[in-house]
């Protein structure tokens, strides 16, 4: 008695250890923690992922063959069926509500012997099949009154619920009813139930913290009301604008969301571009003109006004925060360079810091080309730089000999010490953890950040992930540039693939043949690689020259690969996806993806970005081996018929979420629990507009009506407000 006196919970304390909840208990409890659900108010946050309207159940008699149904009635026999062939295990009921006759069957779940037992009363949710038959012990007149003529349905492997006492017909029908997510052990049942008592017990605790003059703006619901009408709906009777999250209820809820993240990002950009300070840079353009003309093209009108853009903000005396996104080959780099010149003319160091050492390679080929007549040192810094050459390109980094840093993670490890470093620019950024973009920055004191990527960011997922940036594009790529034809083929077709191939080299052209390597089996993978490579000089192309490259060659053996590969000394490169970005052989026109179904959309669109960058018509081969799923075959067929980044991206994010899509849950933002980036764009946009207005308005909070925004606010980022600066 003592001790369920000591743990029995407060009711509005919405920190409540989930299994003190009505119905839970500690063994409950472990089952509710695989879903994320701690507290009660993690329950109240677990909202429904669709809902059944039973407020009119249909009797069988009156069900739709080809329709989604859902039926009740009673289990009149149980059977598990083993097939004599195959071994399959069926297991089928009999269900009846006195209009007709109904058979379920479930393949190879045979436990569901011991959970549906004759007499039980059971709701069956399923695609209705059907056919004009008979089951022996259930007569019935058909629709056309001739005896012998029996109503019979079936469903396969329909969603299943038990019905156990009137409490059960009060939550479970008769009404719109929430359908929940649950995990082995625990029935949508018996969640509902839970969630029902504690939607009953708690919802009218949540604190309200929207002001009333921005709830009727928009017309929101209180949030307690929003909680109990997304659960169990009483006043919202339209199953679609529920199963949409379209209802005011669950606008209520996103709105919240987006809300705080967006006040969030806002808060932090104010802090930035008033109280921080920053290098005020003077813009002498001295080296950055003389670069300019040692280009062997001219800056396209995107790439002109965005490197206005970066002018502006490094002549300000607070740091510059931008984001450049652009699709591939639009020339970030260039702009990246013109920076870090500017910083150069002004005693400062600039440090560029990329995912791969290739990339990282190029990136150093490319500027040393271009930088020739300039007198600027610049350096490589990589793990693969060992010795005395590693010490003394340190001390050179430390007393300001070198002007301009390259390298990989290498640029952020402890014993790095930059003397006065003005920009840091991350390349490829996705590629890079919060902590890891933080440290770069640390480096110096606040100096001017860039992020680049050439994965296109569709405007609302920017909008949500870098609210506290300045955001550029580069929508326009380089005069002439051939959009690259894209084929999807299957293993079967390899030899037609192979002799398209041949086409191209025998064209005086190179060509890219590219596998996975996946790291859950790296080592299976490239073994793949290798063999397939061989298998390419020695079968396949016993004419051709072909090379393997991979990641875990040593850097001096990638680097003479890549040149060989540039002066055509190689004419098939055999690779993994070292190459996905930066690399640029202008006579490389078709590459061959492997295993192209294992990739997703944004790696393909870069992998297809390594062609395509010279003056000849290129081509990129996926290659697939089925069974491919229907998000598989999706991805793929997006592929063929767009170049567009940004279309690509859009459709990626739509495939995928957002946070798969770009990492979010790394990316030290909060997690969006209700919003979806891609449905509630509308609603993103308000939320954006309200939240950037308050932080102009009232950053400190002095209002009275904006105190509970404050405490909303803090419990939202849960101290990770100082991060997003960075990401």
């Amino acid at each position: 008695m003592t001790q369920n006196k000591r743990y029995r919970p407060i009711y509005h304390d919405l920190q409540t250890p989930i299994q003190y909840a009505r119905g839970v208990g500690p063994k409950r409890s472990i089952l509710l923690n695989r879903l994320g659900i701690k507290t009660i108010k993690d329950a109240l946050d677990y909202l429904p992922w669709r809902y059944e309207d039973r407020r009119m159940l249909k009797n069988i008699a009156s069900l739709q063959w080809g329709s989604k149904e859902t039926v009740s009635g009673i289990i009149k026999s149980a059977n598990l069926i083993i097939t004599p062939r195959r071994g399959f295990k069926i297991f089928e009921v009999i269900i009846t509500d006195g209009t007709g006759v109904l058979r379920a069957k479930w393949f190879n779940q045979p436990f569901l012997k011991k959970v549906l037992t004759t007499g039980s009363r059971v709701i069956l949710t399923g695609v209705v099949r059907g056919y004009g038959g008979g089951v022996q012990g259930f007569p019935h007149r058909g629709e056309a009154g001739e005896r012998g003529l029996f109503i019979f349905y079936e469903m396969d492997n329909p969603e299943y619920e038990i019905i156990e006492g009137d409490d059960d017909i009060l939550i479970h029908t008769g009404r719109i009813v929430p359908v929940y997510r649950v995990t082995e052990g625990l029935s949508v049942r018996h969640l509902r139930s839970i969630m029902r008592g504690i939607v009953m017990l708690y919802a009218s605790h949540l604190p309200e913290h929207l002001p009333d003059y921005i709830r009727k703006k928009y017309n929101l619901p209180i949030l307690s009301e929003a909680f109990r009408e997304v659960h169990f709906p009483e006043h919202e009777l339209d199953i679609n604008l529920l199963n949409n999250s379209a209802t005011m209820a669950h606008k209520r809820l996103i709105f919240d969301e987006l809300f705080l993240l967006e006040l969030g990002l806002a808060l932090k950009k104010k802090k930035t571009s008033i109280e921080e300070k920053g290098i005020r840079f003077d813009i002498q353009e001295r080296l950055t003109k003389g670069f300019i003309e040692h280009l062997p093209f001219k800056l396209t009108d995107a790439q002109q006004k965005v490197y206005e853009d970066i002018k502006k903000d490094m002549s300000s005396p607070h740091p510059m925060n931008r984001l450049i996104q652009g699709d591939v080959g639009c020339g970030k780099t260039v702009i990246a360079f013109l920076s870090m010149l500017i910083a150069v003319e002004n005693g400062y160091q600039s440090a560029l810091m990329s995912p791969t050492e290739i990339l990282a390679e190029q990136h150093l080929f490319n500027l040393k080309k271009w930088l020739r007549d300039l007198g600027i040192n610049a350096v490589l810094l990589t793990s693969a730089l060992k010795g005395k050459e590693r010490e003394m390109a340190l001390r050179d980094i430390q007393d300001s000999k070198t002007d301009i840093i390259i390298g990989t993670h290498a640029l952020i490890q402890e014993g790095v010490v930059f003397k006065r470093l003005g920009i840091a620019i991350i390349d490829e950024q996705h590629r890079f953890g919060v902590m890891q973009r933080a440290t770069l920055r640390k480096k110096g004191l606040n100096p001017d950040v860039i992020v680049m990527t050439a994965t296109p960011i569709p405007r609302t997922l920017a909008l949500t992930l870098y609210g506290d940036l300045d955001i550029s594009v580069i929508d326009e790529l380089p005069p002439g540039r051939k959009n690259v034809i894209t084929k999807f083929f299957y293993e079967n077709q390899r030899k037609f693939v192979y002799k398209l191939l041949e086409e191209e080299l025998n064209k005086g052209r190179q060509a890219y043949v590219v596998y996975p390597i996946i790291e859950e089996s790296e080592k299976v993978d490239l073994k793949a690689a290798t063999e397939m490579a061989e298998h390419l000089a020695r079968d396949v192309f016993p004419s051709k020259r072909v090379q393997l490259l991979h990641g875990r060659m040593r850097s001096d053996e990638k680097e003479s690969i890549m040149n060989s590969f540039k002066m055509d000394e190689i004419e098939i490169l055999a690779t993994t996806t070292v190459i996905e970005v930066g690399v640029d052989v202008p006579n490389a026109s078709v590459m061959l993806i492997e295993h192209a179904e294992r990739f997703g959309l944004a790696q393909l669109h870069q992998l297809r970005g390594r062609v395509g960058r010279g003056d000849y018509q290129s081509y990129c081969f996926l290659m697939a081996s089925p069974p491919l799923s229907e998000d598989t075959k999706r991805r793929l067929k997006v592929m063929t018929m767009t170049n567009d980044g940004f279309k690509i991206a859009e459709e990626d994010l739509s495939i995928r979420g957002p946070g798969e899509f770009f990492g979010t849950k790394q990316s030290g933002l909060p997690d969006l629990r209700f919003a979806s980036i891609v449905r509630d764009v509308r609603i993103l946009e308000d939320a954006r507009r309200e939240a950037f207005r308050l932080a102009e308005e009232d950053a400190d909070f002095k209002n009275l009506l904006h105190k509970g925004i404050k405490e909303a606010l803090q419990k939202k980022w849960e101290g990770r407000l100082e991060l997003i600066k960075i990401s």
